[in-house]
């Protein structure tokens, strides 16, 4: 249920700027065991696909009707420019996902199905996403929310992978820094390694990605990279890839430990003029697609330290960028709470409807603790931080 806590109306300095359209609905990713599209004869239900529009359709309700409904604005998107396209992705791979669409679709890895209706989708989620980094840049707003699907974190500059086709943040990231944005941080707290940013920006000191995820490692060919501590960067780049991957098991305050010890003290060394947070809801209790324990309170203390660091270092400026979250209900309700994070309200405007959740927050701080004396050891700009 909804606080009964009186909130003071928005002003205009404290609204989040929405970019959604309807055409990403049209992505349909089938029916299976789990994220196969397979059917093995003997099942009478065949689930629906992870990254389903079901999902995304209970975010943007709970956004429209919930009781964050007053500090929203809405902005419609938009599709991408195939030019536009190039600032992250090679224009092979660009060929390959339009011939793959003219050929009426294709599974081009695990689980990651582009359908007749994907690509004008998967075109729409870039497009928006770009949509709302440039009212940003034109300062037209602070804080945007790219309401997008499909997901693009995974998506590198050559390959789909993990159910993403572009990537939609690291498009978003190129526009910035073409718009005279000088350093940018991303912080993905999905539950699986942004390894498609990374990947983008690997060789760049003008791009931090830091990334907290499962200790999942490598799924396969499509996902070659392990989300290791060790993997920093290369070349210009190298200590400007911060992995830091958490045990099964995470919760609320190993997050915020994490939070505390290791993205704080980074951001605030590396001084960014854009913030970029990478959102997603499989790290909740209750995803079916991770092994994490975040609750709304834990989602809700990320925004608001994320807000904070944005309103210290680039001047209130942030873009957020929707990827994976598969619960179709507590998806909706943790990204209610990471937006009221980034508000700051005074009082929880939603209540938790199931959580808690135990948590042993023993083990993720002496792994938390272990990372952080890696990274004060070898990555240059961390050693005196």
């Amino acid at each position: 249920m909804a606080s009964s806590a009186s909130q003071s109306l928005p002003s205009k300095n404290n609204l989040i700027h929405v970019f959604w359209d309807e055409g990403m609905l049209k992505h349909d990713t089938g029916r299976g065991v789990f994220d196969t599209g397979m059917d093995p004869g003997f099942l009478d239900v065949l689930e629906k696909h992870p990254e389903n529009s079901d999902r995304v359709k209970n975010m943007l309700s709970i956004l429209k009707r919930g009781p964050i409904s007053p500090f929203i604005s809405w902005h419609h998107g938009r599709p991408a420019h195939v030019s536009e396209l190039l600032s992250f992705h090679t224009q092979e791979y660009v060929n390959e996902l339009i011939e793959a669409d003219r050929n009426g679709g294709k599974e081009l890895c695990g689980g990651t199905f582009l359908n007749p209706g994907s690509w004008h989708a998967t075109l729409l989620a870039a497009g928006t996403t770009l949509s709302a980094m440039k009212l940003i840049i034109d300062g037209h707003g602070n804080v945007a929310y790219a309401l997008v699907r499909p997901p693009g974190h995974h998506a590198q500059p050559t390959q789909a992978d993990g159910y993403c086709f572009l990537n939609n943040a690291g498009l978003a990231v190129q526009l910035a820094l073409d718009g005279g944005c000088r350093k940018v941080v991303v912080l993905d707290i999905d539950v699986h390694y942004g390894n498609g940013t990374a990947e983008g920006f690997y060789h760049f000191d003008k791009v931090l990605t830091i990334s907290l995820h499962m200790n999942h490692g490598s799924w396969g060919p499509s996902h070659s990279q392990g989300g290791t501590i060790e993997e920093l960067g290369e070349g210009e780049g190298f200590g400007y890839n911060l992995n830091i991957p958490l045990p099964n098991g995470t919760g609320d305050k190993g997050y915020g430990y994490a939070m505390q010890h290791l993205v704080v003290p980074a951001i605030e060394k590396f001084e960014p003029d854009m913030m970029v947070l990478v959102v997603g809801q499989d790290s909740s209790a209750f995803d079916p697609n991770g092994r994490q324990c975040l609750t709304m309170e834990g989602y809700r203390e990320i925004g608001q330290t994320i807000r904070g660091m944005a309103n210290k270092y680039s001047n209130g400026r942030l873009l957020i960028v929707q990827e994976g979250g598969y619960h179709v209900t507590y998806s909706a309700y943790c990204l209610h709470a990471t937006l009221e994070g980034v508000l700051n309200v005074s009082d929880p405007l939603l209540s938790d409807p199931i959580a808690y959740y135990p948590e042993d927050e023993s083990f993720p701080a002496k792994v938390i603790d272990a990372i952080k004396k890696y990274q004060r050891e070898v990555v240059p700009f961390l050693r005196d931080a």
